[in-house]
């Protein structure tokens, strides 16, 4: 059986499991939201407390935070941002639009280990969450999260695609074969030149998602509630924006325009065109692949890629292009993310 505490807000009493860092809106946010047991990513939650912690050093820096309370909430936020409590960050991401829910999961969670070290009451809203709302932070913590992914994951993922690609086609350049159009037989072309073609769609993939970057790094941290700032201190969005820019060493600045920042996620869109356009080029390059892998007897058995494992339950020898497969339905998912992300975007 599982012990429970009771917790207070706004809307009254409600139980929260005894061990749970959060609180009472981050309880009733996981009985309102039992949807898909998807929840935030971990570059997400990291963002997030990267966020809450680069905010807390401003706020004592401006005199407007106690400077034991901003020590302890910087330092429980870090460890939000490091991973250790990601737990009791049990949210769906199924929710309110606004990602209220999971803003105050934060501040909850945060409060929490801040009122721990320190022996004395942290408030999520007064303390952690000061000169900041859900509806600057959440769009804050999608740029800085995609911003993350792309730098460290995806372009590096990307480079080493296009350099081994290269290799490839050095090593094939006296392979001459068919060539087609219309899965018609057509002129001669060397595998090597195929293969290129290959290696310029990835290295062009590059370029466009780097040049989406710098509206990327664009953040609507400072604008608060509407746009307005209402309740957050003078410049809070440029220091806030310049450290975090310190601090993961990407060129993180404040938005141009609070009010397109918060009503709009434009830039996010952008990106995930991108990346629909570096799918869009992957299925292609797979589905080549499989064409020239089918057979080997009663297909085209031009190549034969790796065999990686048994293809049938029921048809010995069988060899499947599995990793092709596996690319072409990542592929589908990023252009379903992508009408996904218009539609929502669309909405606010």
């Amino acid at each position: 059986m599982t012990d429970y505490r009771i917790e207070k807000d706004s809307l009254g009493e409600i139980e929260v499991p005894a061990d749970a860092l959060y609180g009472a809106q981050t309880q009733r946010a996981v009985e309102n939201f039992p949807v898909s047991g998807i929840r935030f990513p971990r570059v997400f939650i990291r963002a997030l407390g990267l966020i809450k912690a680069v905010a807390a050093e401003v706020n004592a820096g401006l005199g407007l935070l106690d400077a034991n309370i901003a020590h302890a909430v910087h330092q429980a936020a870090l460890e939000v941002a490091e991973g250790k409590w990601d737990d009791h960050f049990p949210l769906d991401i199924f929710q309110t639009g606004s990602g209220t829910s999971t803003n105050m999961n934060a501040n909850e969670v945060i409060a929490s280990l801040a009122s721990r070290a320190l022996g004395k009451a942290v408030h999520p809203n007064n303390h952690v969450n000061m000169g900041q709302s859900s509806n600057d932070v959440i769009p804050t913590a999608i740029h800085v999260s995609a911003c993350l992914e792309v730098n460290e994951v995806l372009i590096p993922a990307l480079r080493h695609l296009h350099v081994t690609l290269m290799k490839c086609e050095a090593k094939f350049g006296d392979v001459v074969k068919t060539g087609r159009t219309h899965l018609m037989d057509a002129m001669p072309i060397r595998l090597s030149q195929e293969i290129g073609g290959w290696a310029f769609q990835v290295h062009q993939a590059i370029e466009r998602i780097e040049c989406t970057l710098p509206r990327l790094s664009k953040l609507a941290i400072g604008g608060t509630a509407v746009g307005t700032g209402v309740n957050a201190p003078k410049d809070f969005g440029r220091i806030v924006s310049s450290r975090l820019a310190g601090r993961t060493g990407l060129p993180f600045v404040e938005t141009d325009n609070h009010f397109a920042a918060q009503a709009t996620m434009d830039s996010a869109v952008e990106l995930s065109g991108q990346l629909k356009a570096t799918a869009s080029s992957f299925m292609k390059m797979a589905n080549d692949l499989r064409w020239m892998n089918s057979g080997p007897i009663a297909g085209l058995g031009e190549i034969s890629l790796p065999a990686l494992q048994p293809g049938s339950s029921i048809m010995p020898g069988k060899v499947n292009p599995v990793m092709c497969e596996m690319m072409m339905m990542v592929s589908a998912q990023v252009a379903g993310n992508d009408a996904v992300i218009t539609n929502a975007n669309q909405h606010g």
